[in-house]
């Protein structure tokens, strides 16, 4: 079905479903990751994925932006990886006797920043204007990013041997934070008989991914996301979940503004993606973990006793009270 300006919201909303599916063709067993990536994109936010090597990170991110026609280029982060060699560099041309600025990888729809916790923080704070303003400065001249625009980053888990913490000011431009874990049996077989039957990971086109949408589709229905309502109460909520994790005993720094900020507009993309024309308390929670786990800095006697941040937002969101 070709989509145009006519295409009606349900219709969109029904090609983010069949997104869902051609991803599905490729990628086995990570539907909430999906779901993730889809609701960042629908609220213009950036996502961290972690999991151990080999769950099909790169992978994920590969496929979403085949399925929508988007612009993608990867990095891969390590230990000498220089902030030029994300965001360009002004580079001498003999023929014309002057500098040029000759473009990083960051100059695409989707930034695709493998293993980001491999390189030190210098180099993943070039990143942040990036990620904020959507552009990038060298030498002093500000030049524009594309839009679309999104930074997904793959993270190992921080316990692993040469990884790096990352900055609080970078993980709190992350909207999502999505974990993938190990896949159960029956998944792990699935994938494996697929690619003894012939798939390979770097020929997307031959798995049978198709693409769905655009970027101009994904324009539209990011503007049908963003007018989702948010009554009052709703809001209240969100303010009171982000303000009682300020308050834990076990946390040190807790969720921002910024933070209650992407609480709201995951929570209007996930309402959008279920037909609801405004958010409910359900929406807020569902958003809750993937929102806000990345956002808290445990005290280090509930990190020694092994307290997670999942652990914290769970009893958090039992503690406050939902609005009727």
């Amino acid at each position: 079905m070709e989509y145009t300006e006519r295409t009606t919201e349900t219709e969109l909303r029904g090609a983010f479903v069949r997104v869902r599916e051609e991803v599905g063709k490729a990628v086995v067993g990570q539907d909430a990751a999906v779901t993730g990536l889809m609701i960042a994109l629908l609220a213009g936010g950036h996502v961290l994925l972690e999991g151990v090597p080999g769950v099909a990170k790169t992978l994920l991110v590969r496929t979403i932006s085949h399925t929508l026609r988007l612009d993608t280029k990867r990095v891969q982060f390590t230990p000498d990886l220089m902030p030029g060699d994300v965001t360009g560099s002004l580079i001498y041309d003999a023929k014309v006797g002057d500098f040029e600025f000759r473009e990083g990888p960051v100059f695409t729809n989707i930034m695709l920043a493998d293993e980001i916790n491999r390189t030190p923080p210098k180099t993943q704070s070039a990143l942040l204007e990036a990620m904020e303003e959507r552009q990038v400065s060298v030498d002093g001249e500000s030049r524009t990013l594309p839009v679309p625009f999104m930074v997904a980053a793959t993270m190992n888990p921080v316990e692993y041997e040469g990884t790096y913490t990352l900055p609080e000011a970078q993980l709190d431009r992350f909207l999502l934070k999505l974990v993938l874990d190990l896949p159960e049996r029956d998944v792990e077989v699935e994938v494996m008989r697929r690619h003894a039957a012939g798939f390979t990971a770097r020929n997307l086109a031959a798995a049978g991914v198709t693409a769905v949408l655009d970027a101009d589709q994904l324009a539209r229905a990011q503007a049908s996301v963003a007018a989702v309502g948010a009554s009052a109460d709703v809001i209240g909520y969100a303010v009171d979940l982000a303000r009682a994790t300020r308050q834990s005993p076990s946390v040190k720094l807790g969720v921002s503004p910024r933070g209650t900020t992407a609480l709201i507009s995951a929570a209007k993309a996930w309402a959008w993606l279920g037909g609801f024309d405004a958010i409910t308390p359900d929406h807020i929670q569902a958003m809750v973990l993937p929102v806000m786990r990345h956002r808290l800095q445990l005290r280090p006697e509930a990190e020694l006793e092994g307290v997670s941040p999942d652990v914290i937002l769970r009893s958090i969101m039992q503690q406050v009270q939902v609005p009727i």
